[in-house]
């Protein structure tokens, strides 16, 4: 094992969505070599009724359910230690990015609210959350989706895991705030497509110039708002 083990706990009513998830690439290698501890929760195995029960009508009426707080507080103080960020995957969340990700990766447990129908109701956001997240201007069917999505973010960011070492998150996209320069491998030309000469030159400064000057013109094409 590599140092301090991330335990990620999710709690959902939709858990067979990510065991497929966890079990493959780099997650199923971060966990075989003790850089992470996943754990997922069926949200159901805390209700109190024989129909297990979720959710209920909203006070105030409208449409939809809403999810029911006492199986929320229970289910998050069976798994929560002192240490642990409570994350709700919300389309009113903050929007996540990159530097949430790195901060993400020095904790030591994270656990992750998957809601589902009209919402969670709001006494578990105001009593127990930490953190809320989304992943884009959009409303999925249920947070299991968002959640894996940042998990996956955050423990390829663990010491290890990814094979090309610390380089390997160092040099992408957002690591500096900016679009990754474009990147290529063999063969040198392809159906007439012929790679940049400055990257077969062996002049590393060269390369190192022509890299930048890629990466800032892609994000003034593509997202002039990371350059503000």
């Amino acid at each position: 094992m590599l140092g301090d083990t991330l335990k990620i706990d999710v709690i959902t009513v939709f858990p067979g969505m990510l065991r497929g998830f966890l079990e493959e690439s780099m997650l199923k290698r971060a966990s075989d070599m003790g850089a992470v501890q996943f754990r997922t929760v069926d949200l159901r195995d805390f209700a109190h009724d024989a129909r297990r029960s979720a959710d209920d009508k909203p006070y105030g009426g409208g449409p939809g359910m809403i999810m029911k707080p006492e199986l929320w507080f229970e289910a998050i103080e069976t798994v929560r230690t002192e240490q642990a960020r409570v994350i709700l995957m919300t389309p009113s969340g903050k929007r996540f990015r990159q530097v949430e990700a790195r901060r993400l990766k020095g904790e030591q447990h994270l656990i992750f609210l998957c809601g589902h129908y009209e919402g969670i109701d709001e006494r578990v956001r105001e009593a127990l959350v930490t953190d809320e997240f989304s992943i884009g201007d959009y409303v999925l069917t249920n947070g299991v989706l968002p959640a894996a999505v940042i998990i996956d973010t955050v423990v390829r960011l663990l010491p290890g895991v990814l094979g090309g070492g610390e380089e390997a998150v160092q040099n992408e996209s957002f690591s500096d705030g900016l679009l990754e320069y474009p990147q290529f491998t063999r063969p040198a030309v392809y159906r007439g497509m012929k790679i940049p000469d400055v990257l077969q030159s062996g002049n590393h400064a060269a390369v190192d110039q022509w890299r930048t000057r890629q990466a800032l013109d892609r994000t003034a094409r593509r997202r002039p708002d990371l350059l503000k």
